[in-house]
């Protein structure tokens, strides 16, 4: 029994020696389905450039990012919009420091299928269209057909900010929301899939995920503006009028290999990443 006993201690001591180590040298990463593509890309490149270093990148939304950051089951979050107040209170009661780095700037691209004649739409009419003031193709000069609203889910930093700064057009005291007929998909990439396949949807996402299975829709201010598309060139200059930053979020100022990998992500190698994921580097 004694053997017994002593073999399994030893077993035991070493599992936990192994899982210890290894948790040094790992670190998980999750959060913006925005950023995850790129997300990953830096992960693969700092793993190869970091033999025995291993990061974990995972999707589920800005909001799922923020909550595992809070409740500590991750080492960085991935979001593509502010933490909110309630947030950082949240975390400041379960001693987490929500520490905010930009990574990186998004054009948000609204995309249409390639055989929707509509081209070019005002912010006006983006929140006519997703509130459902607006339901037919005909109203706004293309052809007849009920419009199939896409959203991402309320978890989504992407739904987040589409609604305040169109739907809401940045003013705080609007109620708009979107329509009861919007469907609420999981990921960008449900959508972009959606929109490929139905010449009545319209939906919206980081540029990132645009192909040539979707048609970016020109957007302008308003109608004495100039309609702009989502590109890297009109989105440094501010001329896209759908922009934002992209955030990471550590649990107060990074160390360690949390720093070593956050320190890549801003390096020229990382932000030539940023670059090369259709992104737009805030350093170069």
């Amino acid at each position: 029994m004694f053997k017994r006993w002593f073999l399994f201690f030893i077993v035991t001591t070493f599992v936990s020696s192994v899982y210890a180590a290894s948790a040094k040298n790992s670190i998980q990463v999750k959060g913006s389905d925005t950023m995850v593509n790129l997300g990953q890309a830096w992960a693969e490149k700092y793993m190869e450039e970091n033999p025995g270093a291993f990061v974990a990148v995972t999707g589920g939304g800005s909001g799922t990012g923020l909550s595992s950051l809070i409740s500590g089951t991750c080492d960085v979050a991935m979001s593509s919009r502010n933490i909110k107040e309630k947030e950082i209170a949240l975390a400041n009661g379960k001693g987490i420091n929500p520490n905010e780095i930009k990574v990186a700037l998004d054009g948000l691209a609204v995309v249409v299928s390639p055989k929707n004649p509509i081209a070019k739409l005002t912010i006006a009419q983006l929140a006519d269209i997703f509130t459902g003031r607006v339901k037919n193709w005909k109203e706004l000069g293309g052809n007849s057909g009920k419009i199939v609203l896409l959203s991402r889910e309320v978890n989504s930093g992407t739904h987040v900010y589409f609604k305040e700064h169109v739907l809401r057009k940045n003013d705080p005291n609007s109620k708009e929301e979107f329509a009861p007929t919007a469907l609420m998909l999981s990921s960008s990439q449900a959508i972009a899939d959606e929109v490929a396949g139905n010449p009545d949807a319209i939906g919206y996402y980081g540029m990132g995920y645009v192909s040539s299975k979707q048609k970016p829709v020109w957007i302008a201010k308003d109608e004495k503006s100039e309609y702009e598309s989502p590109t890297i060139e009109n989105v440094v200059s501010g001329k896209y009028p759908i922009s934002r930053p992209l955030f990471i979020y550590t649990n107060g100022e990074p160390k360690g290999l949390v720093k070593k990998f956050v320190d890549f992500c801003l390096s020229k190698e990382g932000q030539n990443i940023v670059l090369a994921t259709d992104f737009v580097p805030v350093s170069r």
